[in-house]
């Protein structure tokens, strides 16, 4: 049975954890159909991606079964490998979401935990449900979070909630999650909000918002000297092409753009 499905709808992909009778537990087969989908999506025409689970959660972490199986394995060298530029086999669960060129909107219900949580991060913006339990999880097992949560984590949280949650392995709700930067929005409704968000998102300038991704994580890696040539190289990529032109047209005759 596939672990994940992806659908198109109107320029906006989406990807959709199966295994919901597992409240979505990555195991091997569902980390290779993330990746999977992730290659998938990122070389297609989408404008924008949602990102949901089936079932009562969205993901709640690794399958126990997977801890077995490490018993047996040269963890230091599955770890250390590079598989994925920056990445090992295990990160790219949650940066392949970040190389991803357009956005990625994660719909979240139930149980983020753990692996679960970290793959979550990868989305640009997370929309959870009341339900929402978030927890990073890692602790609890006598692990720490490894699979890029530590690259993402520090440009949402402060420092000393960082810490509580990687010290205590203690879930948060949905309102604290928002309130600490682990969830964008609350809504009773995370996949209709996911989805109407991904069509606003994909109405919009398609070369724009690719540039606008790109802009934002260079800003939030690069000292600002290299951000400012990056506004600048960006905006030169922009201005006076034909989805700009689009734009202006556009708005001038009070009509929705139309791009090629």
């Amino acid at each position: 049975m596939a672990r994940v499905r992806v659908d198109y709808e109107d320029h906006v992909a989406i990807v959709t954890l199966t295994r919901g009778d597992k409240m979505n537990a990555l195991d091997e087969e569902m980390v290779q159909a993330i990746l999977a989908a992730g290659a998938e999506v990122a070389a297609s025409d989408a404008r924008a991606v949602v990102l949901a689970g089936e079932g009562r959660s969205f993901c709640a972490g690794l399958d126990l079964q997977s801890f077995a199986k490490m018993a047996g394995m040269d963890v230091e060298s599955w770890l250390m490998k590079r598989t994925h530029a920056d990445a090992n086999y295990m990160q790219e669960v949650a940066m392949t979401w970040r190389r991803v060129p357009v956005p990625v909107i994660a719909a979240l219900q139930g149980a983020v935990f753990g692996g679960g949580l970290q793959l979550a991060l990868g989305a640009d913006i997370r929309i959870a449900a009341p339900d929402v339990q978030m927890a990073v999880m890692e602790m609890k097992w006598g692990l720490v979070p490894d699979m890029g949560g530590m690259a993402l984590l520090p440009g949402l949280l402060r420092s000393d909630v960082l810490r509580l949650l990687t010290y205590t392995a203690a879930p948060v709700d949905a309102g604290q999650a928002e309130r600490w930067g682990l969830a964008t929005r609350v809504v009773s409704d995370p996949l209709a909000e996911a989805r109407n968000l991904a069509g606003e998102i994909a109405g919009k300038s398609p070369s724009a918002i690719r540039a606008a991704k790109r802009l934002i994580d260079v800003a939030e890696a690069e000292a600002r000297a290299e951000v400012l040539l990056a506004e600048s190289r960006e905006q030169i990529g922009l201005i006076g092409k034909p989805d700009q032109v689009e734009v202006v047209t556009a708005q001038m005759q009070k009509r929705a753009p139309v791009f090629k």
